[in-house]
């Protein structure tokens, strides 16, 4: 059992989910992983029931929150050290789990896989609204995280904990920006991110703009009064 769990929410991933895992398996033995297939409609579950990959088969779509609840929770159960979300399109490099890891090790709580550490931002829509989320986290923590957006995130002990038993959240910056207010230490670490090669993403423009929104007013404003919850 290796100490590093790699979580890969999947919803509909069955163009991609064989590719992403097997490239685990066969090149980066050492470390566990755990496919968490959040009620996909199409082929994704049978996928992994027949290729024999460890997964947990939500029956109903629960969203990237709730799949991440479901795999962090199994990763404070098994007792891992720290766990890692890949993304199940495979945009994600395992390549870096290693870096990461590597910075956790020096005592951070979050690391966070960057791509905007040592490269700047191209102009677009979608920057801007990273630009906007990286400003408020900055003015609300005093914490400057380039890359707020990065769904590629490591968590220590420490944070599994925390998510498994007081915060029924997912990882979402402005949940960063909280757990940075109650003393969490985050790092960052450069990455390169591949492309979607198959399927299609969640994030239309519109649903890209209404999230930087949300995120917005919930770190500046709603992180304000948020309180743990422990069961």
């Amino acid at each position: 059992m290796s100490n590093v769990l790699i979580m890969i929410p999947a919803y509909n991933e069955e163009e991609n989910i064989e590719r992403v895992v097997d490239h685990l398996i066969q090149n980066f033995p050492q470390y566990d992983y755990v496919v968490i297939n959040d009620g996909s409609k199409d082929k994704t579950g049978e996928i992994c029931r027949r290729r024999g990959y460890n997964f947990l088969d939500l029956p109903v779509n629960l969203g990237l929150a709730g799949a991440f609840q479901a795999g962090i929770r199994y990763a404070y159960a098994k007792g891992y050290e720290c766990a890692i979300q890949l993304d199940g399109d495979g945009q994600h490099r395992p390549d870096f789990v290693g870096d990461m890891k590597k910075k956790m090790d020096e005592g951070y709580d979050i690391v966070i896989g960057s791509r905007f550490i040592n490269e700047k931002k191209p102009m677009t829509m979608r920057m801007l609204g990273s630009n906007l989320l990286q400003f408020a986290i900055r003015i609300t923590t005093g914490a400057d995280i380039k890359d707020p957006t990065s769904g590629m995130r490591m968590f220590s002990r420490k944070m599994i904990r925390e998510f498994a038993q007081g915060l029924n959240y997912g990882p979402e910056p402005d949940t960063v920006s909280y757990l940075v207010k109650q003393g969490a230490k985050v790092a960052e670490v450069p990455v390169i991110m591949d492309e979607r090669i198959s399927g299609t993403s969640y994030l239309t423009p519109v649903r890209a703009a209404k999230y930087m929104t949300q995120m917005l007013v919930s770190i500046l404003l709603i992180q304000n009064f948020r309180k743990r919850d422990r069961s």
